[in-house]
């Protein structure tokens, strides 16, 4: 696309940038070929998305903070989008996902980002700031806290201890079964049903993800134009990308042995829907706000528990998260 980017960055913070300015390039980086998004000049701050999700998650942050004079870089995961599907879950680690990230900083030239999370994008922040905490400036993550490793017990027996086998991360473990039930409509009605969740409970989902309701209507903050783009991308790539993350939940934890009890070193802030299920799941309200986080994530400086938002926050709240990371990215 033409326009602001990186070659015009300084053009587009005098007006207000678009998406048509929005610059789309791929890089070979870690042994995959990466889709970026970027747009603006000045401090970079780099964008993780989640699960079922892609770049196009942040693009009202992209254009805001690139409008107050911010680098703004948003890439596609591996697994999603226009980015490489490799087809085996055991090359989704945080060690293959930060691979591909320090990868592309290096293709860029960036020595040190601002580092903002949601969701796996979340989940892959804190495990950046665990490995490499010297190219991050600051964080800010959403939805997901920190989870520490606990050497006792992996987290998928955890999971199935209190929530089941049909808790939404345990029935992804098994291939074919979870691309079965995202297969069974069409992917723009699977989409429309997943970011419209608002139930707080965790999602138990004995008959799928196929069984939640389909909205009638689409809220405020969602178009018609943003589920045909993501379900353009997600009929080309499939599911199973995204899916890969979870089936290398256990991998991952038998290769971060060596980061047992390590703390999380860099500023952070931390925001949450109250009405978002991770804020509900068992022992996370207990550990977000009764000294447990603070503890892993020393540097932990805000805790904000956002009212009346839900899971994507980023998009139902947009505004206000852009707001959010600005106000503390300026600090340093």
């Amino acid at each position: 696309m033409q326009g602001g980017g990186e070659k015009h960055g300084g053009e587009a913070t005098k007006r207000k940038p678009s998406m048509e300015q929005i610059e789309h390039s791929t890089i070979a980086t870690n042994g995959i070929n990466m889709h970026v998004a970027s747009i603006g000049s000045g401090p970079p701050v780099l964008f993780l998305h989640g699960f079922p999700e892609l770049w196009y998650s942040w693009r009202h942050q992209l254009l805001f903070l690139a409008s107050k004079g911010f680098r703004a870089i948003a890439p596609d995961l591996r697994g999603f989008g226009d980015s490489d599907v490799p087809p085996s879950p055991s090359s989704y680690t945080p060690f293959h996902i930060i691979g591909d990230l320090i990868g592309l900083l290096d293709h860029l030239g960036i020595d040190q980002v601002f580092l903002v999370g949601h969701d796996w994008g979340a989940m892959m922040a804190w495990y950046f700031c665990l490995f490499r905490p010297d190219r991050v400036k600051a964080l800010v993550n959403l939805s997901v806290h920190y989870n520490p490793r606990n050497p006792a017990i992996s987290p998928l027996s955890r999971t199935r201890q209190f929530l089941g086998d049909d808790f939404y991360i345990c029935k992804f473990q098994k291939p074919g079964v979870a691309e079965a039930d995202f297969g069974s409509v069409d992917t723009a009605t699977m989409m429309k049903k997943f970011l419209t969740i608002r139930d707080p409970n965790p999602p138990i989902i004995p008959d799928g993800f196929k069984t939640l309701k389909t909205p009638e209507t689409l809220p405020s903050w969602l178009t018609e134009e943003d589920i045909d783009y993501f379900a353009s991308k997600f009929t080309k790539t499939g599911f199973t990308g995204g899916f890969n993350y979870y089936r290398a939940i256990e991998q991952t934890w038998e290769l971060t042995g060596p980061w047992s009890g390590a703390k999380i070193k860099v500023p952070t802030k931390y925001v949450v829907g109250d009405v978002d299920m991770v804020y509900h799941l068992p022992g996370a309200k207990q550990y977000i706000h009764g000294g447990g986080f603070k503890k892993d994530v020393p540097l932990l400086e805000e805790v904000v528990v956002m009212e009346g938002a839900a899971h994507f926050i980023n998009q139902e709240k947009a505004d206000e998260i852009s707001a959010h990371i600005y106000d503390f990215i300026i600090k340093f």
